[in-house]
């Protein structure tokens, strides 16, 4: 069942059993509260009966139950324009006298009554005809006989069955009116709703501009406002997916060039070895370039292979004399900077820093060669640490040509290359700095960058203290 008749259906059935129990309620307390009125008025006449009686027989002597029966056809009592009839039985519910006739017999009333109590019982003679019979015990001479009486209540009878006739006319009139509000409510109640499914179908169908008006501020204004959320949410989202799917075919791209580069040199070098007769000289230039391609691919697919390691794993780290670690990561860089006319100045406040050796020395070294990529003969690289607060900061600056402000934002992602003719030609791949960001965030660290064309780079590595950092 749809959430609209689900709702319809249930304010109807509500209002309906609400009306119902509260009509039948007002009926029936209107009907108890007019026949406890008629009990308190045959009581009242049972009384006025006994003292009717009673007065008769002051100052007689009453014997044998002729007597009695006589004196009781003297007593006559009119109340509301009637003669009340009534009768005076004895234990067995034999009638011994009285004036007028009951309908019904004295059993059983009387022989559940003492001598000092009072009753009355409710006698449906038939569906339009009901009787009150009371009765109470009267003492008369030396024998206790029982005082009854009767009022007919059929009317009251007839007036409850009026009005649950009537009650049954206005509950379907007020069944038609609460359906035709409750179809009104409901509409106008899940129209909200409406619109929210019907830009979700929209939206799964590609149209992520979909969104729906917030009319209310109750429940569904909020779940109208949470769904235009969603939305702006799932289109930003989705651009970005869109933006990474482009970086991926660029990684593709990047990653088909630096394989195939190698094998390609790799391959017809090899073909020339393999095919012509050659001087030494020239198989030695053969062999150099298929041994100087052969490590450009080791280094490549090494570092792949880094990337997925540390996709996977976590490394354990412990505390490092940073002086120390920082000065042999300067000496592994040192001989090739001198070949290539760069110097290197290490300068290294002492501290302990929690960190993974081989890791972090792998940043360094892919800071430094980065470096040293970037700096003309005659440049200078220094490398730096010092305490910052808790933790430790490790800075790499050069006098190279500078990173592109425009540029800074994705030179951490894998592949990418600022210059890439100047990184091919130099061995790189671009996945170096990638691999620096994966290990920083490894150490809850973070990596930071600022560079000026034209006058150097400056890269910053904030490191937190303790030993869970």
């Amino acid at each position: 069942m749809k959430l609209f008749w689900k709702l319809f259906c249930s304010m109807v059935s509500v209002t309906v059993l609400a009306c119902s129990i509260g009509g039948f309620w007002l009926i029936d307390g209107q009907f108890r509260t007019a026949l406890e009125k008629e009990v308190d008025t045959l009581y009242e006449e049972n009384d006025m009966l006994r003292y009717a009686l009673s007065r008769e027989t002051e100052g007689q002597i009453l014997s044998g139950r002729e007597m009695l029966a006589q004196l009781a056809d003297n007593v006559t009592l009119t109340t509301g324009g009637r003669t009340v009839a009534f009768r005076i039985s004895d234990r067995s519910g034999n009638g011994l006298g009285g004036s007028g006739l009951l309908p019904m017999e004295a059993l059983p009333l009387i022989s559940d009554l003492s001598e000092t109590q009072r009753g009355w019982e409710l006698d449906r003679l038939s569906e339009s005809t009901a009787f009150l019979h009371g009765a109470s015990a009267l003492t008369l001479s030396d024998e206790t006989v029982y005082l009854e009486n009767c009022r007919d209540v059929s009317a009251l009878f007839s007036q409850r069955s009026a009005q649950y006739q009537s009650f049954a006319g206005v509950m379907l009139a007020i069944i038609a009116g609460v359906g035709v509000l409750s179809f009104l409510v409901a509409h106008l109640i899940l129209r909200p709703l409406g619109r929210v499914s019907d830009a979700a179908r929209r939206m799964a169908d590609g149209e992520l501009g979909q969104r729906v008006p917030v009319t209310s501020s109750d429940e569904l204004g909020q779940l109208s406002a949470d769904f235009n959320a969603m939305a702006d949410r799932l289109e930003q989202q989705m651009g970005e997916l869109s933006l990474a799917a482009q970086r991926q075919k660029d990684f593709t791209s990047s990653f088909a060039h630096e394989i195939k580069t190698p094998l390609t040199s790799i391959i017809g070098y090899a073909d020339l070895l393999r095919s012509r007769p050659m001087t030494p000289e020239q198989v030695r230039d053969s062999a150099g370039y298929i041994f100087g391609e052969g490590q450009r691919l080791e280094s490549l697919s090494g570092k792949l292979m880094e990337l997925i390691v540390l996709d996977r794993q976590d490394f354990p780290k412990r505390p490092l004399s940073m002086r120390a670690f920082l000065e042999q990561a300067g000496n592994a860089m040192r001989p090739a900077l001198e070949q290539a006319g760069i110097r290197l100045d290490v300068s290294a406040e002492e501290a302990p820093a929690y960190v993974e050796p081989d890791l972090m020395k792998t940043v360094c070294l892919n800071l430094l060669d980065n470096a040293r990529k970037a700096t003309e003969m005659g440049g200078k690289i220094t490398l730096m640490g010092q305490i910052e607060g808790t933790g430790y900061l490790i800075q790499v600056t050069d006098t190279g040509k500078g990173i592109p402000a425009e540029e800074l934002g994705r030179i951490t992602e894998p592949f990418y290359m600022v210059d890439k003719s100047r990184a091919r030609a130099q061995g790189g791949a671009g996945l170096g700095l990638a691999l620096c960001q994966r290990i920083i965030e490894l150490h809850n660290g973070t990596l930071e960058f600022e560079s000026v064309l034209g006058q150097g780079t400056t890269v910053r590595i904030h490191l937190k203290g303790g030993a869970d950092a």
